[in-house]
């Protein structure tokens, strides 16, 4: 809006060397600030100047100066104010900021960013081969990063993040055991081959392996590596050529992960107060999670809702037992399940003492991995035709979104509604039967 003398009442615009039109205006503390980018005419420039002045009246006007600050820094800075993150996430994030966004955009400034850009980073991640899932988790941190900057500290007008479906993953199904299964594969990982590997001068590898009797056997031909060797002694002993000891202390693990829908961390947090074998009950009162650097944290649950108390089915009271009276130690205090030195049981000692790649490919699932056994006991306890809110309890979710998805999926639970429906049919008629004295009669029209 221009005054009577030809002055503009709020900023100016002038016409620069170019042919281009910069706009000049004052900010609320009355410092000027030039417009980061010119105009092609000067009717563009005062447009821009008032659409400004509106901003500042409105209250939703930002300072181009302070989004000058790059984009690397301000998301550091993001990840160390939030507290309330736990910390394999913070980990996680910090591993997203310096793998994925900084080295294409860290150097960027906040007030730079823009929608274009955001897509090009997206395609040049996929051209390096960064995965759908990767890529997902990437753009939705970097989103919640500008969101502070629009929200909170007011430095952008807007999300540049806006990407149609990139934050979207489409993760391949899990796989789903059988209750067969599971019983099957808490007896294999307890099942190890008897051999020893030695490496020659060559550099090859060689297998001896114990025959049943307790002969010990060389393998005829050496291997080039030692992941070779330990396949072809896991191969002898599903073939019966080689002999297998049987340690128990992870089958009960295995049954009560699955059957009772609990995390790693929940699982091995787990101690002798909190299992009631009487009343078939699991007490959820605490996770370990294990840091990047090895480092083992006790702490709350994943969510509020993961503080809670499961019923076990009778079928696995006495495998839980079992292993309860022969490798927990008797004060109420004490792990239930234990790594071999007595500490908290890690995934790495895990994964190492069951084989557990050798032990899911010997069952037929090959890409199983150990949260594939929650998963399962989701979709068991959604076949029941339970509730939401009954099935949010049992899986420790304070959000119905993940309860639904495992519902929508249960063709078996809407059998089960389908069967409860047709029962409730027949009651009926059966009564009616009852009512008219016999079989119905014929029906006939009425002139």
């Amino acid at each position: 809006m221009a005054n009577r003398d030809g002055h503009r009442r709020f900023g100016n615009v002038r016409k620069r060397e170019s042919g281009r039109y910069q706009v000049r205006y004052p900010g609320p503390d009355g410092r000027m600030r030039t417009a980061p980018k010119t105009f092609a005419t000067k009717k563009e420039a005062e447009r821009a100047l008032t659409l400004i002045e509106a901003e500042m009246l409105s209250g939703t006007w930002t300072d181009p100066e302070r989004a000058k600050v790059k984009l690397g820094a301000y998301a550091e800075l993001w990840i160390e104010q939030r507290q309330t993150l736990r910390p394999r996430t913070r980990e996680l994030y910090a591993w997203l900021l310096r793998k994925h966004i900084a080295p294409h955009l860290g150097g960027v400034d906040l007030g730079k960013l823009s929608t274009p850009m955001i897509r090009e980073w997206l395609t040049r991640l996929a051209n390096a081969g960064v995965g759908a899932t990767s890529r997902a988790k990437a753009y939705r941190l970097l989103r919640a990063i500008l969101m502070t900057a629009v929200v909170e500290d007011k430095l952008l007008s807007r999300n540049p993040c806006q990407v149609r479906g990139a934050g979207t993953e489409h993760a391949e199904e899990r796989p789903t055991l059988t209750v067969a299964q599971v019983f099957e594969l808490a007896e294999r990982v307890g099942v190890r081959p008897v051999g020893n590997f030695r490496k020659l001068d060559s550099g090859d590898y060689r297998l001896r392996y114990r025959v049943k009797g307790g002969i010990m056997r060389r393998f005829p031909q050496t291997f080039a590596t030692r992941a070779e060797a330990e396949r072809a002694l896991w191969k002898m002993a599903e073939d019966g050529h080689a002999d297998v000891i049987q340690d128990e202390r992870l089958r009960a693990f295995i049954l009560l992960a699955t059957f009772a829908s609990l995390r790693w961390g929940e699982i091995t947090a787990l101690r002798r107060c909190d299992i009631d074998l009487t009343a078939r009950t699991v007490r959820v009162r605490h996770a370990y999670v294990e840091r990047a650097n090895g480092q083992m944290l006790l702490g709350p649950p994943k969510s509020q809702a993961g503080v809670r108390t499961v019923t076990i089915p009778a079928a696995i009271v006495p495998h839980l037992t079992a292993h309860m009276n022969r490798y927990t130690k008797k004060e109420a205090n004490a792990l239930v399940f234990t790594g071999l030195k007595g500490g908290p049981l890690r995934r790495s000692g895990f994964n190492k003492v069951t084989n557990w790649t050798h032990v899911v490919r010997a069952l037929g699932v090959p890409n199983l991995h150990f949260h594939d056994l929650r998963h399962t006991g989701n979709q068991l306890a959604a076949d029941m035709g339970v509730s939401t809110k009954n099935l949010m309890a049992r899986m420790g979710h304070d959000n119905e979104r993940a309860a639904l998805r495992y519902q929508h999926r249960s063709a078996k639970g809407d059998r089960i509604i389908a069967d409860g429906l047709d029962a409730l049919v027949r009651a009926e008629r059966d009564q009616d039967d009852d009512e008219d004295g016999g079989a119905a009669g014929t029906l006939v029209p009425v002139a």
